[in-house]
C-alpha cells in the first residue's frame, strides 16, 4: 500500500484532516521520503523515521516514532489526550501546524538531523 492508497482508503472527514496534516509535514519536511511503516504513513530521512500519522474510527494518531518526544512537550499537549508514543486528536481538526512544527523539531533534535 502507498501513502496515497492509504488517505484515498480513508473516510472522512479522516482523510481531509490526514490530508491537511500531510501539508503541514511536507512542508516542515522538504527532504524526507514518505513510505508506510507500521502500517501506516510516515516521513523518514537519513533512514530514521520523523513522524507519522494514522486514522481510527474516532480519533487520528500523529507518532513521533520516539518515547521521549510527547513527554518534552506535555505542557503543550493539554488539549490532547496521548501518551508517550501517540498524540490523538479529533477526526475533523488537523493539528495546528506551530505544534507540528514543534514535535518535528524535538525529533529531529533528537535525532541529530
Amino acid at each position: 500500500m502507498t501513502v496515497d492508497e492509504y488517505l484515498e482508503a480513508a473516510p472522512e472527514p479522516h482523510r481531509s484532516t490526514l490530508k491537511a496534516l500531510r501539508k503541514t509535514l511536507r512542508n516542515l519536511l522538504p527532504e524526507a521520503t514518505e513510505t508506510i511503516s507500521y502500517n501506516v504513513p510516515a516521513f523518514k530521512m537519513s533512514g530514521k523515521a520523523i513522524a507519522g500519522y494514522a486514522h481510527f474510527k474516532n480519533h487520528c494518531s500523529y507518532f513521533p516514532h520516539s518515547g521521549r518526544v510527547l513527554t518534552e512537550l506535555e505542557a503543550e499537549l493539554d488539549a490532547y489526550d496521548w501518551d508517550k508514543g501517540t498524540l490523538r486528536f479529533p477526526i475533523d481538526q488537523p493539528l495546528p501546524p506551530e505544534l507540528v512544527a514543534r514535535l518535528v523539531q524535538v525529533r529531529l533534535t533528537q535525532l541529530g538531523l
